[in-house]
């Protein structure tokens, strides 16, 4: 999981909502909001999926954020994690466990068996580098467009940015 901090001249408020009006429904996003008490708000972010199909190639991705009031006026603390979606990763568990499963049928069955297993397994670390290399430019996709939302000329610019790994 990735984490992204960064403050906004704006309030908690604002932002929301002009994350709301780029994110909203239509848009090919879903877009989950929480308010909290404390004029502070947690959302949720991923690509809308249409077909079955579509979990592997759309939504690879769940951005998970906090909007919180600073004590500085019209100044709000924006934290954002990224998350690898849950099929993706279980898609990379399955073949890793049927290519183990493999190996250690063929101490049975025989070589084939291996051969089968040792294929299992190169495919398996081709995909887990495939989608480790996809998700991080997936993030600075994200970055770059969230960055560019917020940072339109009605909610002024971003401050500062600090990322965590």
């Amino acid at each position: 999981m990735k984490k992204w901090n960064f403050k906004v001249k704006s309030s908690p408020k604002g932002v929301i909502n002009k994350l709301d009006s780029a994110l909203g429904s239509n848009k090919g996003f879903v877009f989950n909001i929480d308010y909290d008490k404390n004029d502070s708000a947690i959302f949720n972010i991923h690509k809308r999926v249409h077909y079955p199909d579509q979990i592997l190639h759309r939504n690879r991705i769940i951005v998970n954020g906090k909007v919180l009031k600073t004590d500085v006026k019209n100044e709000t603390n924006v934290e954002i994690s990224f998350a690898q979606h849950f099929v993706m990763i279980l898609t990379i568990y399955i073949s890793f466990g049927l290519a183990l499963f493999a190996i250690i049928s063929g101490i049975i069955s025989g070589v084939i068996t291996y051969i089968l297993g040792g294929i299992l397994l190169t495919l398996g670390l081709v995909l887990w580098i495939a989608v480790r290399q996809k998700f991080e430019s997936d993030i600075q996709k994200y970055k770059t467009f969230i960055s560019e939302i917020l940072e339109s000329k009605k909610y002024k610019n971003v401050i500062r940015t600090k990322d965590e790994t």
